[in-house]
C-alpha cells in the first residue's frame, strides 16, 4: 500500500480513495509514544490520507496545506514531529526545518519529496532534518521511521509500551539452543546488578534488545532507557549529544539542550556502535563515567548523574584497542561483565522459533491474520545464511506479511535477495536488461559484499565505499538491503 499524489484526480475519485485508506488503516498497531505531529503538504487529499493513517496509529496529528499556515501552527503549538513536503508553493521544507528547529531543537522533522536528490538529502541531514523520503510514501514505513525517531529522542519507556506487543516482544530471547539459553542466563545474572556491560555480535543478532531486556528485569527499570547510535556521532556533535549545551554556546545552538547522560539519569545509557566513537569524544566519555558528573557545553556548572552504562559493538574491541582505535582505559571501564551473541547461522535452531515470532508480532502490527510459512520458504529459510541475522529475519516476514494476500506466506513475497545469495539455491537471479539495471546491479553487489567484509558495520563500509554514512543508508534503502 502506498500513497500517490493525486492532483490530477477527480474529487470522486479523491472522495474513494479516502474512504479506503480509512478502511485499510487498521488501529492495532499504536505508537510508543503518544506523540504530536504536523503533516505539511499542499495536495489536501494526500495530507489528510496520511493525516488520517497516523490518527488511526494514536498520534495527535494537525495538518497545514500551505507553508504560511504550517508556520503559524509551529509558532503556536509544540510538536514533536514534522512531516513535510520539500517543494511548497510558498516556501520550501528546508525553510519550515529552520521554523521548526528554531521553536524545539528537538522536533523530528522528516522530509518528503517525489525528486529523489542525494544532494538535497545530504544537505537536509547537515540542517538537522532526520530523514528525508521519496514519494509514493509506504504507510508502514513512515511509521517505522517515526517510532525509531522518537525512540532516538528519548520519548519511549516501557510503561508507555503496548502490554501485548511487550508480551510478544519477551519471546524473542527464548530460543532453544545452547547459545539462547546460556545469553538468556547471563540476563538473569548481570540486571540485578549495577555492572558496566559489553555486548558483543554481528549486526543484527539482537543486541539492543539484551540491553533492553538487563534494563527491563534491572532495579533501574522504572527510570528511562536511553539508546544512542556512536556511529552517527560525528566529533563536533558527539560531546553536546552526551552531555548537552546552553543557548548560544556553539554555532547552530539555538536553545538549551539537556545531554543523554542527564535524560537517562537513574536508568540505563545504551552506547550502541561504541567501538566507532571518534576517538578524542572517548576521553570525556571516560572522565564522566569516573567522575559520575556531567558538564553542558557553555556551562561551568557539573551535574551529577546516576547512569548504567551498556555498550554493544559488531567489531572485536580487543583488536580495537591493539590496533590504537579504542582506548584500553574506556574498554577495561566498561567490560565489567560481556556477553557475547551468536549470528542467527550458528544457531540455526532457533530460526524456526523466531520465524513464528516475527510472524506473530507481524500480524498484530500490521492488523493481519497469516497462519505460516508453506514449505517451499520454510526450504528457503533453512537454506539461507542470513548474513543480516535476527534483523534480516524480521524484516523479511514483515514485509510478507505485508504483501501476502493468502493464509500461508509464500516465496512470491521474499525479497529476490534470498534466492539471489543463497549459494544453494537453483533460483536465477533477475536478467538485466540494460545498462542501467547493470550498473545498479553492480552498485547494489558492491555494497552488499562490503557490508559482508566488514561484518556489517556501516561505518567502516561507507568509509571503504568513500560515501558518507548517511549516503549509505539511503543506497540501501534504494535497494531493499535490509541489516
Amino acid at each position: 500500500m502506498t500513497f500517490q499524489r493525486s492532483k490530477n484526480l477527480k474529487v470522486s475519485v479523491k472522495k474513494r480513495n479516502l474512504k479506503k485508506l480509512y478502511n485499510l488503516a487498521p488501529a492495532v498497531s499504536k505508537p510508543i509514544y503518544m506523540a504530536k505531529i504536523l503533516v505539511v503538504d499542499d495536495d489536501s487529499t494526500f495530507c489528510i490520507m496520511l493525516k488520517t493513517f497516523l490518527t488511526k496509529k494514536g498520534f495527535e496529528v494537525k495538518e497545514a496545506f500551505s507553508f504560511d499556515e504550517a508556520v503559524r501552527l509551529i509558532h503556536s503549538n509544540g510538536f514533536d514531529v514534522l512531516l513535510s513536503d520539500f517543494r511548497l508553493p510558498e516556501g520550501s521544507g528546508m525553510e519550515l526545518l529552520a521554523e521548526a528547529k528554531q521553536k524545539s531543537s528537538d522536533t523530528v522533522v522528516i522530509l518528503m519529496t517525489g525528486y529523489a536528490d542525494i544532494r538535497i538529502a545530504v544537505s537536509a541531514i547537515k540542517k538537522g532534518a532526520y530523514e528525508y523520503v521519496t514519494k509514493p510514501i509506504n504507510p508502514d514505513e513512515i511509521l517505522l521511521t517515526i517510532n525509531n525517531a522518537l525512540k532516538a529522542r528519548g520519548k519511549t519507556s516501557v510503561e508507555n509500551e503496548n502490554t501485548e506487543a511487550k508480551a510478544i516482544a519477551k519471546k524473542f530471547i527464548n530460543g532453544i539452543s545452547a547459545q539462547a539459553k546460556q545469553v538468556n542466563d547471563y540476563i538473569n545474572i548481570v540486571a540485578p546488578t549495577n555492572l558496566s556491560v559489553i555486548i558483543q555480535g554481528d549486526s543484527g543478532t539482537g543486541k539492543e534488545y539484551v540491553a533492553r531486556e538487563i534494563h527491563r528485569e534491572s532495579k533501574r527499570n522504572k527510570k528511562p532507557f536511553i539508546a544512542i547510535d556512536c556511529g552517527a556521532l560525528s566529533k563536533e556533535l558527539a560531546s553536546s549529544e552526551f552531555f548537552g549545551h546552553l543557548k548560544g554556546s556553539f554555532t547552530g545552538a539555538i536553545s538549551d539542550k539537556i545531554g543523554q547522560f542527564e535524560a537517562a539519569n537513574g536508568g540505563t545509557l545504551f552506547l550502541d556502535e561504541i567501538g566507532n566513537l571518534p576517538y578524542d569524544v572517548q576521553v570525556n566519555l571516560l572522565r564522566a563515567i569516573q567522575e559520575r558528573k556531567v558538564k553542558k557545553i557553555g556551562s561551568s556548572k557539573e551535574v551529577e548523574v546516576d547512569v548504567r552504562l551498556i555498550a554493544a559493538s559488531n567489531d572485536d574491541l580487543i583488536e580495537a584497542v591493539k590496533r590504537g582505535d579504542f582506548r584500553e582505559d574506556l574498554y577495561h571501564r566498561l567490560n565489567e561483565f560481556t556477553i557475547n551473541i551468536a549470528s542467527l547461522s550458528e544457531r540455526i535452531s532457533d530460526l524456526t522459533i523466531f520465524a513464528n515470532h516475527f510472524l506473530q508480532l507481524a500480524n498484530h502490527e500490521l492488523g493481519k491474520a497469516i497462519k505460516g510459512f508453506d514449505q517451499q520458504v520454510e526450504d528457503v529459510f533453512m537454506r539461507y545464511s542470513w548474513p543480516g541475522n535476527i534483523r534480516e529475519l524480521k524484516n523479511v516476514i514483515r514485509r510478507a506479511v505485508l504483501l501476502e494476500k493468502g493464509d500461508f506466506i509464500t516465496v512470491q513475497t521474499l525479497p529476490s535477495e534470498l534466492s539471489y545469495r543463497d549459494e544453494t539455491s537453483t533460483k536465477a537471479s533477475k536478467p538485466i536488461e540494460n545498462l542501467r539495471d547493470s550498473k545498479e546491479r553492480a552498485e547494489q553487489q558492491l555494497i552488499v559484499s562490503t557490508l559482508e567484509k566488514v561484518r556489517f558495520n556501516k561505518s567502516k563500509a561507507a568509509q571503504l565505499l568513500n560515501i558518507d554514512r548517511k549516503t549509505l543508508y539511503n543506497k540501501m534503502k534504494q535497494y531493499g538491503i535490509d541489516y
